[in-house]
């Protein structure tokens, strides 16, 4: 049986008890909920245990080993721009979108205060005055890294960790291979940790199911419906109203010749669940259908395959956005650009494991001060979502390959 189906029945047998005791106060009642509920924290801990190690070292390894924009040339260098305008596209989309749609999905306002209670005693829920812009901005350089790490102020250890990146490309070959070194030590281990964390997640699942279905009721089955529903539309409106017109307008293809040649790697993306799986098919595409220069099979498909996801822009921030409406938390304008801006930088350092996407997601809400909990109901019911996400991400592949081929023709 595989691992997610194992954490759909863990959410499933959750969600069933918790919906059976909702209001009870028999004996069985209490002692079921407080055996799940600590059972649902420790996981939740154990996946925070590992989150900064592997982020901070994702990031400082991707960025100093990655060449030197010089030498990879003005195809590298577009597309590490085009990556980034893409991801900050999505991200914009997943918020202007995902806020108001969810706004208008109706939750149960007792079993919203009841979360919200339970939330006011859980480490980096929001609390006190929301940072004015100014205070955001200046927040984002911190006084004391070791201080950040330790109060989970997640942006500020993440552009830290891009610029400290950054400073080792300038140190010399010998001594940043052993700094780059110890931190691939670490992103292994931290890798190492996630996938064990990850076969308990059956049973964490299960453990923070069982008190949030008992504080919402048939509500909190609505609740992740909504949800499935919600990320699914967005990545559909995304494609078809930015990359889709982005190849056509940009990238001067035909939009039937790009529906056509996109199908093959669309379809095997959202039926594996994986862009590495439909790399092949993508090679295919760009050098037999739709006939673009070598350098972009030969080097800009590989590269997007493994850090270009379009897709976990708008699904950390529609994520996010749902769990600060599950656990009835208020988001200002600051927090919701925190959230744009994490879930942007975070996208390009998500794990090659089931529910790597979700594991990300974590510094986002930690960055905006939400209730981390969440991530275990999120990935109860990833499948889903994850189809349509990977589906994006395959379709961001080929439509910024559109728009690099212009650029090289013209050159």
């Amino acid at each position: 049986m595989s691992l997610t189906l194992q954490v759909l029945i863990g959410l499933i047998a959750g969600l069933a008890l918790g919906i059976g005791i909702a209001g009870s106060d028999s004996a069985f009642a209490h002692t079921l909920l407080a055996t799940a509920g600590p059972v649902g924290t420790i996981f939740i801990n154990a996946i925070r245990m590992t989150v900064i190690p592997l982020v901070v070292a994702t990031l400082i390894v991707g960025v100093s080993a990655a060449p030197d924009p010089k030498a990879v040339g003005r195809i590298g260098l577009r597309s590490l721009v085009i990556f980034v305008i893409v991801v900050s596209v999505a991200a914009a989309f997943g918020v202007l979108l995902g806020a108001p749609l969810l706004a208008a999905f109706p939750l149960d306002p007792a079993a919203v205060d009841a979360l919200r209670a339970s939330a006011t005693n859980i480490e980096g829920a929001a609390s006190g005055a929301v940072p004015s812009f100014t205070e955001w901005v200046i927040g984002l350089v911190p006084v004391n890294v070791i201080k950040a790490a330790a109060d989970g102020a997640m942006l500020p250890l993440i552009l830290f960790s891009v610029v400290f990146a950054a400073a080792l490309t300038r140190v010399a070959p010998d001594r940043r291979a052993s700094v780059v070194g110890f931190f691939e030590g670490v992103q292994d281990a931290s890798l190492v940790l996630v996938r064990a964390i990850l076969a308990l997640a059956p049973i964490g699942v299960f453990g923070l199911a069982v008190p949030l279905a008992a504080k919402m009721g048939i509500a909190a089955a609505g609740a992740l419906v909504g949800y499935i529903a919600i990320v699914s539309a967005i990545c559909i409106a995304f494609m078809a109203l930015v990359l889709y017109p982005a190849a056509v307008v940009i990238g001067r293809v035909p939009l039937r010749e790009f529906a056509r040649a996109a199908l093959p790697a669309q379809g095997i993306a959202f039926s594996s669940r994986s862009s590495l799986a439909a790399l092949p098919a993508l090679l295919e595409t760009v050098s037999s259908t739709l006939r673009l220069p070598p350098t972009i099979g030969s080097f800009f498909i590989p590269l997007a395959a493994s850090m270009f996801r379009a897709g976990a822009g708008i699904g950390q921030t529609v994520g996010v956005l749902f769990i600060a409406k599950l656990y009835g938390v208020d988001l200002g304008t600051a927090q919701l650009l925190t959230i744009a801006v994490t879930s942007v930088i975070t996208s390009f350092s998500v794990p090659g494991v089931p529910g790597g996407s979700i594991l990300v997601m974590v510094p986002v809400l930690m960055a905006a001060g939400i209730p981390i909990e969440g991530i275990g109901i999120l990935l109860g019911v990833d499948t889903i979502p994850d189809m349509f996400r990977t589906t994006t991400n395959v379709t961001g592949h080929l439509s910024a390959a559109t728009i690099l081929a212009r650029g090289e023709r013209a050159a």
